[in-house]
């Protein structure tokens, strides 16, 4: 492995400072005649492969083994014991252990990927009080790993990811003080991504009381806190009953099968999608510098955009649409684990899209959730800038349709027609028929939880 360069990807990266400022999609692709170097894109070499499938796990899992081992003791060469034991390590004078019996804890995946919504979805179980909820912590990997060239490094991300999520879900919080740079001291950091975004990080007794003149990168939003000590996190999260992840760098669900056999975990998986129309709008908006391609294709009227950028998009997805494809298909280690979940469904009725997503997960839903919802999915126009978790929701959802140059929505509809067919994303037949709101472009479609 190789230290990884610095990108600048992520939806949950800091914005720049006219973001900031809350200019919305359509306002600021009205003024794009301006392309698609994908914020999280999926290598199209891995998810296109000839027969246009997946490379298959079996075939990956052996080449990082010694990696997976690495990973899972890196506790351990901090000097500390990890939350609980991963299973199948057996000292060989032990007895082997009984089987784990299924655990009333449940631990939730958001599996999404970038501008789908997913930060605005991860606040129904943020605001729970009895949920532990981590906001990107995979972004520190993303950071710091990188492979050789010439490698599947998009299949051996997974790996790791998957190894890192299994951890944090244990509540092996330290499993990420490797990843954090620069590297924490006395388990105490100033650089947890995103800390503010999730409230088990900023409550009593994790906000410890406030050092002055020490710098904190990601900092508690309502609160003045210290900088986050590992430790006391980890033990919040074993007090919480269940918990809950967000994460936009999980790209294939085959990848987390031994997450969802594992009895200790009893994990749900939500996949998030959203119309790859309104998807693109809105990175063209929020990173606007990796997209010159596509902005300057349509500034200059070319006919074709080139190609690479094109394959890109159609990888992107048929990564998420053969991942919902075997969700659905529910195969006897994802039966009743997995939930579809379509942004557009949850912006037009989020109390009853939480009350579902809830039930899915067997969590009872609480009042503190309820009154979230309530307030913050009718906020005021101001209030709904690009990465604001407040949204006017049964508005803003079909906004993009009004800036979006027909022919960019033709390009997308060409590269993703599969995966729109499948969410139930209608085609624009005609630049009138995109911007005609009595033209509904969302097929109704019931729960996609299947038990």
């Amino acid at each position: 492995m190789l230290p990884a360069p610095d990108p600048s990807r992520g939806e949950s990266d800091p914005p720049p400072p006219e973001e900031a400022r809350g200019l919305g999609v359509s306002d600021k692709l009205k003024q794009i005649p301006q392309s698609l170097v994908d914020a999280n894109s999926t290598d199209p070499a891995l998810v296109l492969a000839e027969n246009a499938s997946l490379l298959s796990l079996s075939e990956l899992d052996s080449a990082f083994t010694q990696l997976q081992s690495r990973l899972r003791n890196f506790s351990l060469q901090l000097g500390l014991q990890p939350a609980q034991e991963t299973k199948g390590q057996v000292g060989e004078e032990e007895e082997p252990a009984h089987p784990a019996e299924p655990s009333a804890r449940r631990h939730v995946l958001l599996m999404a990927t970038t501008r789908t919504g997913s930060s605005f979805v991860g606040e129904f179980f943020n605001q729970q009080g009895n949920i532990f909820y981590l906001f990107e912590p995979l972004w520190h990997i993303e950071r710091t790993v990188s492979f050789e060239p010439g490698g599947a490094s998009a299949a051996g991300s997974a790996l790791v990811y998957r190894d890192v999520l299994q951890q944090l879900f244990l509540c092996d919080l330290y499993v990420l003080e490797h990843f954090i740079s620069p590297l924490p001291e006395d388990h105490l950091t100033q650089f947890m991504f995103r800390r503010g975004s999730s409230r088990s990080l900023c409550e009593d007794p994790v906000c410890t009381p406030f050092v002055k003149k020490v710098f904190e990168k990601y900092h508690c939003k309502n609160r003045r806190c210290g900088p986050l000590n590992v430790t006391l996190a980890a033990e919040a999260c074993r007090r919480k009953e269940h918990m809950a992840l967000k994460a936009v760098r999980i790209r294939q669900l085959e990848f987390l099968q031994p997450l969802a056999e594992d009895p200790r975990l009893d994990l749900r998986v939500i996949q998030l999608v959203r119309d790859p129309r309104a998807v693109l709008a809105s990175r063209m908006v929020a990173f606007a510098g990796k997209y010159e391609t596509w902005k300057k294709w349509l500034a200059e009227g070319q006919d074709r955009l080139r190609e690479e950028e094109v394959q890109r998009l159609r990888g992107n997805c048929e990564s998420i649409r053969l991942s919902a494809e075997l969700g659905l298909r529910q195969p006897a280690w994802l039966r009743g684990r997995y939930m579809l979940v379509r942004y557009e469904d949850v912006a037009r009725k989020p109390l009853e899209k939480a009350r579902e997503m809830y039930r899915f997960a067997g969590i009872p839903l609480t009042p503190q959730v309820e009154d979230w919802i309530q307030k913050n999915t009718q906020a005021s126009r101001d209030s709904s800038g690009i990465y604001s978790t407040q949204k006017n929701s049964s508005e803003q959802f079909e906004k993009w349709r009004f800036s979006m140059p027909f022919k960019l929505a033709q390009v997308v509809q060409a590269a993703c027609g599969p995966a729109m067919r499948l969410f139930g994303y209608r085609l624009a037949q005609d630049a009138a028929s995109l911007t005609n709101r009595s033209v509904s472009l969302l097929e109704e479609r019931g729960t996609f939880w299947v038990t």
